[in-house]
């Protein structure tokens, strides 16, 4: 999921979050600090949670609008940060499968309830299974986010309850189980179908109607959860408050109320670290050099699995005909050789960021991740990559390589509010200038950069959601790093309409059946051809710097890499 793009993002991308003063009172915007149970969370800024219902909406799909919906649903697989099925916090306690990989049982463990009382059914599964089908159904009132991922809709057969605690999946085709348990079974946060379930013989409405609670947390049909935390209020852009639910299953909140508020600065925010009246938050990469002043804090790089990429338009509706320049391997291999990877490591994020040339960053650790990949297969040399051009029939005309009548002339769109976001795009420009590629710099609200995709493919040419602290893509709800929702031929979040027989034949082999070695062979086939091909123009994966107050404990071992959640009913104060 993109923490940046509407979906898963996120993207998503390392949920950015700073903190704010704590106390009793129900309005952050008054409260004094010092007030141990009470923890105040400022959202960065442009990351506003808009959609609360835990199965996300195309155009909501961000890693915050995630994180609010895990405070309240518990998912069908919770993924540990070895990014393995954690039993003891998913809903579902065990799952087997047939030896071909199509039919799939889920037994729920018992223990689970709804705030209400009522267990947590099969019953609640196959309903939530029905809303995202029926939400990835062309001209659904709202489109899921999540469809193309994990073979939603198309490769589920079927899902039926048999019983209270057991349901059965089963599937058109054979499948990876690896690959189809944390990406297709892994979308799954149910609900209660006895509180959502408004209109039974009537998906569309039903649908609708999902559409329209999805940004009124305090609609009642929030009232009912099986997570750590209750909905208590909010103020728009400025405050989202959560209480601990008193009959949550599991380990429960010693914090009496949790508020995520809107910040408007990285400077607001560092600003609070400093005076001590910020419990948990993160440090921006432009004030890195300042992390000696949060004297009172413990700060800690963590990364989240993904990867970061700038996004080419291939529509053939894309402006001046630029596609078609795109298209030609050449024009992006020159591209990416314009990316100084080193220099924006060193000099924008300080050191705290790896080299990405594939999609998957090499941080964190996994298994996943081809080792064949560690050498970037195109290195920083703009003068290869002009060389390349012209080797390809590329001419300078005026300072612009041309050819066939399209110039390597377009503007590159990226998401202001950030110094490090807009230091970043200089540099590129810079380089691109040396290649004879010329861009025109236009930084847009990051609500407008996230909503370009090919259904208005006429008004963007290159696009990065990137801000400079938070970018790219986040295996939250995919945690399996496939790519077929990606870059797969008509993808839901393939926002450059990106087309390839070659990738979606080595994306389908990702999903077959087979030993260990060989699932992971077809994995690395796909990353590694990936990294050749460039679907997209890779940079760096950078850390998220967290900084909490030395009183609250466990914040960075309750992060989650797989998906960049964190879990605050483990956080603990100790004054």
């Amino acid at each position: 999921m993109r923490p940046i793009y509407p979906m898963l993002a996120a993207a998503l991308l390392p949920l950015g979050l700073a903190a704010c003063g704590s106390s009793s009172s129900a309005n952050p915007s008054t409260t004094s600090t010092g007030v141990p149970g009470t923890v105040v969370v400022a959202l960065a800024n442009q990351t506003s949670p808009n959609w609360f219902f835990p199965e996300t909406s195309l155009v909501a799909a961000t890693v915050v609008n995630v994180q609010m919906a895990s405070l309240m649903y518990k998912p069908l697989i919770m993924m540990n940060a070895h990014d393995e099925p954690n039993y003891e916090r998913s809903l579902a306690d065990a799952i087997s499968w047939n030896a071909d990989g199509t039919v799939y049982t889920i037994h729920l463990n018992p223990k689970w309830h709804w705030s209400n009382g009522q267990p947590v059914t099969a019953n609640d599964v196959v309903f939530t299974w029905n809303v995202m089908k029926a939400a990835s159904a062309p001209n659904a009132p709202w489109a899921y986010s999540g469809q193309g991922f994990g073979g939603v809709p198309s490769l589920w057969q079927s899902v039926t309850a048999d019983g209270p605690h057991t349901v059965v999946v089963t599937l058109t085709t054979p499948r990876n189980p690896q690959w189809f348990i944390r990406n297709g079974l892994g979308q799954i946060f149910p609900v209660p179908a006895q509180v959502w379930n408004k209109y039974p013989q009537n998906m569309t409405a039903e649908l609708q109607f999902i559409n329209s609670v999805g940004n009124s947390p305090n609609n009642p049909v929030y009232k009912v959860v099986d997570g750590p935390y209750q909905f208590l209020g909010y103020q728009a852009n400025n405050y989202w408050a959560f209480v601990p639910n008193p009959h949550y299953d599991g380990h429960r909140s010693t914090i009496k109320k949790l508020v995520f508020q809107y910040e408007t600065s990285s400077a607001s925010m560092f600003s609070s670290l400093k005076t001590g009246t910020v419990n948990v938050g993160f440090l921006p990469p432009s004030l890195i050099k300042s992390e000696n002043q949060l004297t009172e804090d413990e700060i800690k790089p963590v990364y989240t699995l993904g990867f970061n990429y700038i996004v080419p338009n291939f529509s053939p509706q894309a402006p001046g005909g630029i596609a078609q320049a795109f298209r030609e391997l050449d024009v992006r291999q020159a591209l990416q050789m314009g990316i100084d990877q080193n220099a924006i490591i060193h000099d924008f994020y300080h050191g705290y960021a790896v080299m990405d040339d594939t999609t998957l960053a090499p941080k964190p650790a996994t298994p996943f991740f081809d080792p064949a990949l560690a050498q970037n297969p195109y290195p920083f040399n703009p003068a290869a990559g002009k060389a390349l051009l012209l080797a390809h029939g590329w001419r300078e005309v005026n300072g612009v390589m041309t050819k066939n009548g399209i110039a390597l002339k377009f503007d590159f769109i990226y998401a202001s509010g950030s110094e490090t976001a807009t230091n970043i795009a200089e540099l590129l420009k810079n380089d691109w200038a040396q290649e004879g590629i010329q861009v025109n710099l236009v930084s847009q609200p990051f609500d407008t950069v996230v909503s370009y995709s090919p259904a208005n493919a006429s008004k963007w040419a290159l696009i990065s959601w990137d801000q400079g602290s938070t970018g790219g893509w986040t295996y939250g709800t995919d945690p399996y790093p496939t790519g077929g929702g990606l870059f797969g031929t008509g993808g839901a979040e393939n926002s450059g309409s990106y087309s390839d027989p070659t990738m979606d034949r080595l994306i389908q082999k990702t999903y077959a059946p087979g030993t260990p070695q060989q699932t992971l062979q077809a994995l690395y086939a796909y990353e590694e051809y990936a990294a050749h091909q460039l679907p997209g123009l890779f940079i760096p994966w950078n850390a998220t710097i967290l900084v909490h107050s030395k009183s609250l404990t466990h914040v960075v071992q309750s992060f989650n890499p797989v998906g960049g959640i964190f879990s605050p009913n483990y956080w603990t104060w100790q004054p």
